[in-house]
């Protein structure tokens, strides 16, 4: 497992190794960036989308929070931080796709579904029950047809794609981007168990391997 030093020491291996092999990518990303695809994900340690996509530096505008939520629009109240992470990428870099990536063993969708930090206090898991509150909707549904065993744990996890995706054009600059070809949403789900990737068909509602 690593800890700080071992951190370190990967540091001095990429300035040694893979940063001088790509001095000329890196030379180009210092004057600025020019992604053209964001990727919103979680923040579970297993599941980083530059290795899951094999990107390299410049390539993907990253935003990864508990359970790969983006909330709906809103101006009232809190920080806005998925938010200003959205309205930079789209309006700022004009990114021309998004990824919803949602992925297995989710912690943050299985806290969903078992209400465990329900009443707790902020700074003691109340952020977080405040934050997967996003899926009360959702895990009722999954909850009612799929009982709370592992098959309503994996049909969370997918419904928590989709969650994400009909919260994105909540907000003023996707469905008027995507109505012009602009922009293009994408809902996946990655199994680490099996290492699969599943794309979602919006038109049918399925998750399809890649």
């Amino acid at each position: 497992m690593a800890d700080f030093n071992a951190l370190i020491d990967g540091y001095h291996r990429f300035k040694t190794g893979r940063y001088l092999e790509e001095r000329e990518r890196w030379t180009t990303l210092a004057e600025g960036q020019s992604p053209k695809v964001m990727v919103i994900a979680c923040s579970d340690s297993r599941v980083d989308p530059a290795q899951i996509f094999d990107a390299n530096p410049g390539e993907m505008f990253v935003v990864r929070n508990v359970a790969n939520l983006v909330p709906p629009f809103e101006v009232g109240g809190g920080r806005h931080g998925v938010s200003a992470a959205l309205e930079f990428a789209v309006t700022q870099l004009n990114v021309e796709e998004i990824v919803v990536m949602g992925h297995g063993s989710c912690g943050g969708v299985h806290a969903a579904l078992s209400r465990r930090f329900d009443g707790a206090e902020p700074g003691n898991g109340g952020f977080i029950a405040h934050w997967i509150d996003l899926l009360d909707e959702a895990r009722d549904r999954v909850a009612a047809e799929h009982g709370h065993g592992p098959d309503a744990i994996r049909a969370l996890e997918l419904e928590t794609v989709k969650v994400s995706i009909a919260n994105l054009r909540t907000f003023p600059c996707i469905p008027e981007r995507e109505a012009t070809g602009r922009l293009r949403i994408h809902g996946a789900y990655f199994a680490i168990a099996d290492g699969l990737l599943h794309v979602l068909d919006e038109a049918t509602g399925a998750f399809t391997a890649a």
